[in-house]
């Protein structure tokens, strides 16, 4: 409630600010006018949609969000993903069930705020994120193939279709794929002037009038699909009846756009410098979407492009974004007719310059350099995603990430003995493998304890074999909590000194991990005078553990002396 009351606050207008922030909402309506009806185009859907999600889910987003610049609008990821989920459905009720699943989406995003499953996205790995970005980027160049050439493919997958364009080159209609090569090469050449912020837009009507001006009949255009002109969006409410078929990709794709806000959530600073709370933004998407459900926009998401166009233009404050989905009504009713000349192949060659855009080559090629794990990672994430629906291949993602997880954290742990040196800190020396008689080893585990790495602590443990009265001394300050399995290490180890006439002390035990133990019964078991609460002053615990075991092999008698 805090941070809503702050959004209010933050809300009010700053007239030094106005004049930046209403140049910032202007300019990025008009790049992301055609921006977001080509991202309808991805979602198989009216690209009339696309901008119903601007002039409502740009604003809303702007109001809830935790982090003042973040650009809430269509994205590239998630209109393929939704577009995914929709395929195998007629087009005529596509516009209704994407109601329903911009609905699923926002509450499952407002639901991750409210429980603050903001710390969650560190468990989607890089390389995983590295993986599926880089297939999207894929997936909408090559969707846009058809409309690029004007050959429809009968086959399902985009590389198929690919494969069976090339094949029939015969068959593509050339006017179409000069318009749509020209504009590729536009937004190309009007990048390296000083227009180049608006090269996107010059490009798009540059082509509009030669394709007028030379009558391509051939060439589809945005007004054969709809017809836009000065048409605003009707309320209407989503059918719940449909929420059942379309949860599961719901949740999915609430899932890309949340990975992508958090991405631009630790990108973006807030104007105080401090970074905004991550939690926080997935409300504000989750709101942004549910709004957007009832006129039936596409899903919306934090966009890293739209972010970074709005503070490079000069935004100041929240109103950079308000005035951004605002400024887009009166450019629909005034410029609708004009919006509706646009060519097909425009659209699709603006969207396989956004796709080539989205390719991030450094950021694979340091996946690449980083290890084997990571770069199988990444590989089997950008597979599942040019060959499975994206809903799957999101669940995917999620799963190597956490396998990745686990297996690294079992991987990196490491048992060492602490040797102690006379007069001075203690060094670290590899492990005993078997045990003496009457031998005092202190030893420390790095890295996880938990369930599939305490099978590997367990390994490394020395052997206690036919050794008497052998005490070990185990280190673990700094853990809050070792997992049942660990405790089953514990349990046993114990179990094969008490055979051997020997012990097993527990030093630096945090409060938790004593409360665990006691709660399970171990604490009886290990026994209370073996286990040493953590001190303030490290080492304290320890020269406690080794004064009784010091004690103790001095009591056993002979055996020791």
């Amino acid at each position: 409630m805090s941070g809503i009351l702050q959004n209010v606050i933050e809300l009010k207008p700053k007239k030094q600010f106005l004049a930046e922030d209403a140049t910032t909402g202007i300019t990025f309506a008009l790049v992301n006018i055609p921006q977001a009806m080509a991202n309808a185009l991805l979602a198989g859907v009216n690209p009339v949609l696309g901008l119903y999600t601007l002039m409502v889910g740009t604003p809303v987003g702007a109001i809830f969000t935790g982090s003042v610049f973040m650009n809430v609008s269509t994205t590239s990821a998630l209109s393929v993903a939704a577009g995914d989920a929709l395929a195998s459905l007629p087009p005529s009720t596509r516009a209704a069930n994407m109601a329903v699943l911009v609905l699923l989406v926002g509450v499952v995003q407002l639901l991750a705020g409210v429980f603050r499953l903001g710390s969650f996205m560190r468990f989607v790995a890089k390389s995983v994120m590295v993986g599926f970005t880089t297939g999207v980027a894929l997936l909408i160049i090559l969707g846009q193939v058809s409309d690029l050439t004007g050959y429809n493919s009968s086959f399902k997958g985009k590389i198929l279709q690919v494969a069976d364009t090339l094949v029939h080159l015969g068959q593509v209609d050339y006017p179409t794929l000069f318009i749509g090569l020209g504009t590729i090469a536009l937004i190309i050449g009007f990048n390296f002037t000083r227009a180049r912020k608006f090269g996107f837009i010059l490009a798009i009507l540059v082509a509009t009038a030669v394709t007028q001006l030379l009558n391509l009949e051939s060439v589809q255009l945005v007004g054969d699909i709809a017809q836009l002109s000065g048409s605003l969006a009707n309320f209407e409410l989503p059918n719940i009846i449909l929420i059942p078929n379309l949860f599961t990709s719901a949740v999915a794709i609430a899932i890309i756009g949340l990975v992508q806000g958090a991405g631009v959530s630790q990108s973006y600073p807030n104007p105080d410098g401090k970074y905004p709370n991550v939690s926080r933004d997935f409300t504000g998407q989750g709101i942004a979407n549910v709004a957007t459900s009832f006129l039936q926009g596409i899903p919306a998401g934090g966009s890293m492009s739209g972010t970074a166009l709005v503070v490079n233009t000069g935004m100041r404050s929240r109103w950079g974004n308000i005035f951004a989905g605002l400024f887009v009504i009166p450019l629909i009713i005034f410029l609708g007719g004009l919006v509706d000349l646009i060519p097909m192949p425009t659209l699709a060659g603006l969207l396989i310059v956004v796709g080539y855009q989205s390719l991030n080559f450094n950021e694979v090629q340091r996946v690449w350099l980083t290890g084997q794990i990571p770069r199988v990672a990444m590989g089997l994430t950008l597979a599942a995603t040019l060959t499975l629906p994206l809903q799957f291949a999101v669940f995917i993602g999620v799963a190597v990430s956490i396998l990745l997880y686990v297996f690294q954290s079992s991987n990196q742990v490491k048992l060492v003995q602490m040797q102690r040196v006379p007069g001075g800190f203690p060094i670290e020396v590899p492990v005993v493998p078997e045990l003496h008689d009457c031998e005092v080893a202190i030893l420390h585990a790095y890295g996880s304890l938990f369930f599939a790495a305490a099978s590997k602590i367990e390994n490394q443990l020395p052997h206690v074999g036919d050794s008497r009265h052998a005490v070990v001394i185990l280190r673990l300050r700094g853990r809050d909590d070792i997992g049942s399995t660990m405790m089953g290490v514990l349990e046993r180890y114990h179990h094969k000194l008490i055979r051997q006439d020997g012990r097993l002390l527990l030093v630096g035990v945090e409060e938790n991990v004593y409360q665990q133990l006691q709660r399970t019964g171990l604490l009886a078991k290990l026994g209370e005078e073996n286990v040493f609460r953590t001190q303030p002053q490290i080492g304290v615990s320890v020269n406690q553990a080794l004064n009784v075991a010091q004690t103790w092999l001095e009591e056993v008698g002979e055996d020791c002396q």
